[in-house]
């Protein structure tokens, strides 16, 4: 080093035996400090600078590192980065070129979560076994959150918009800083003591894990876990998570979210409302479509040709009967004719006329009795002889 005292060194030289000093001699380097001057570039490079109380540095974190940070750095953020430095010659300067980036204190904080998490679940409390059933139709749902915020007036307008029947009690809480956690503790507290709703809908919008530490803190995780009355975790953005959530009958990924779901039970009801009025309506038309066409059936020219339909069908089978019944009765005659001319016959056959013919005739004494022996026929009495074709008297001499 002291030769470089005495030897000429071009501008370029000097920048990068500096470059050279300063890189391998300040690397794997942890800064903590405010961020200040952010300026994002279009190509995705983060320039800002890093200050204390009495100091400050350039710094850059380049497009092939911001992704593993998840938060947008923000003026006055406290954060720690680790990296080296890096030496700009063009302009002779040098500056804190960052690999990492992470809020302040934010390792000691998920850590701190983390142990607290751990503990509360060995306690039961966040068992699937101790969470209560959120109502379907709750009549009354209670708030827990700040008056002022855009979170509480999501809810509002969702409930309004899903849910207008539905009575919202706004429990106003501090949500934020010093003194939130016993303000939304107390809330609960105080719902459950009161008896002021069928369920509580506890929560904030989104910030940061700072932001956020009320709703884990110990006063709220027990204030939830001893309510009566189902809660609803709704803290943060999707992404955001609250201790809350774990011990919650119900975690809600957003305010909006959580509204959604205490007000369901409503929207469904309302659905099959309107599907049974389709439905009704529906019935109604085919029943007056089927009324319409009976009723066209009996108007004049269709009952008309109706009526000629039916006496057409009626003639049809009477002309049918009438031809059956001189059928049949000409066959009857025919049968009884038959049957009458064989009795003739028969009658014939027997008739004591007949026999006359044959040369016989019947005799009868004056008292007009048969005579059938000779000994009823004493000489002197006069009798009577019947012939086929008329009688004469005979007188008996012997």
């Amino acid at each position: 080093m002291d030769n470089l005292f005495m030897t000429e060194l071009s501008v370029s030289e000097l920048t990068s035996l500096i470059k050279q000093t300063l890189e391998q001699g300040f690397y794997g380097l942890k800064v903590t400090g405010e961020i200040s001057n952010f300026r994002p570039s279009s190509t995705g490079h983060w320039f800002f600078t890093l200050k204390d109380a009495s100091c400050s540095i350039s710094a850059v974190m380049f497009k092939g590192s911001t992704w593993k940070v998840d938060f947008t750095p923000q003026e006055g953020d406290k954060v720690t980065v680790t990296g080296g430095l890096d030496v700009y010659g063009a302009r002779g300067t040098y500056q804190l070129k960052c690999d990492t980036m992470e809020k302040s204190g934010f390792g000691q904080i998920l850590a701190m979560l983390e142990m607290r998490k751990r503990h509360y679940a060995s306690l039961g409390y966040f068992d699937e076994k101790t969470k209560k059933a959120i109502p379907k139709l709750p009549l009354r749902v209670g708030v827990v959150t700040s008056p002022t915020g855009a979170a509480l007036q999501d809810i509002l307008n969702i409930l309004e918009r899903r849910a207008p029947s539905l009575d919202v009690l706004v429990l106003p809480a501090t949500v934020q800083g010093e003194g939130a956690a016993s303000s939304i503790a107390n809330r609960i507290q105080q719902a459950n003591n009161l008896l002021l709703c069928d369920v509580l809908i506890v929560g904030r919008g989104g910030g940061s894990i700072e932001d956020l530490l009320p709703f884990s803190e110990e006063s709220v995780i027990e204030a939830i876990h001893a309510s009566e009355i189902p809660v609803v975790s709704a803290v943060g953005h999707e992404i955001d998570w609250a201790l809350s959530d774990f011990v919650a009958d119900l975690r809600a990924p957003t305010p909006s979210a959580a509204a959604e779901l205490v007000s369901q039970g409503y929207l469904d009801y309302q659905n099959q409302v309107a599907n049974l009025h389709v439905q009704l309506q529906r019935s109604i038309e085919n029943r007056l479509l089927l009324a319409e066409s009976k009723v066209r059936r009996f108007d004049t020219k269709a009952m008309g040709m109706r009526i000629n339909s039916i006496i057409s069908a009626k003639e049809y089978l009477l002309a049918n009967a009438g031809n059956s019944l001189v059928i049949a009765q000409k066959q009857l005659l025919k049968s009884y004719a038959g049957r009458l001319e064989l009795a003739i016959r028969e009658l014939q056959a027997l008739s004591p006329l007949a026999i006359l013919a044959r040369g016989y005739a019947v005799v009868h004494n004056q008292e007009g009795k048969l005579v059938a022996s000779r000994m009823q026929a004493e000489p002197g009495s006069l009798l009577t002889l019947t012939f086929t074709d008329g009688s004469r008297k005979a007188l008996v001499k012997e």
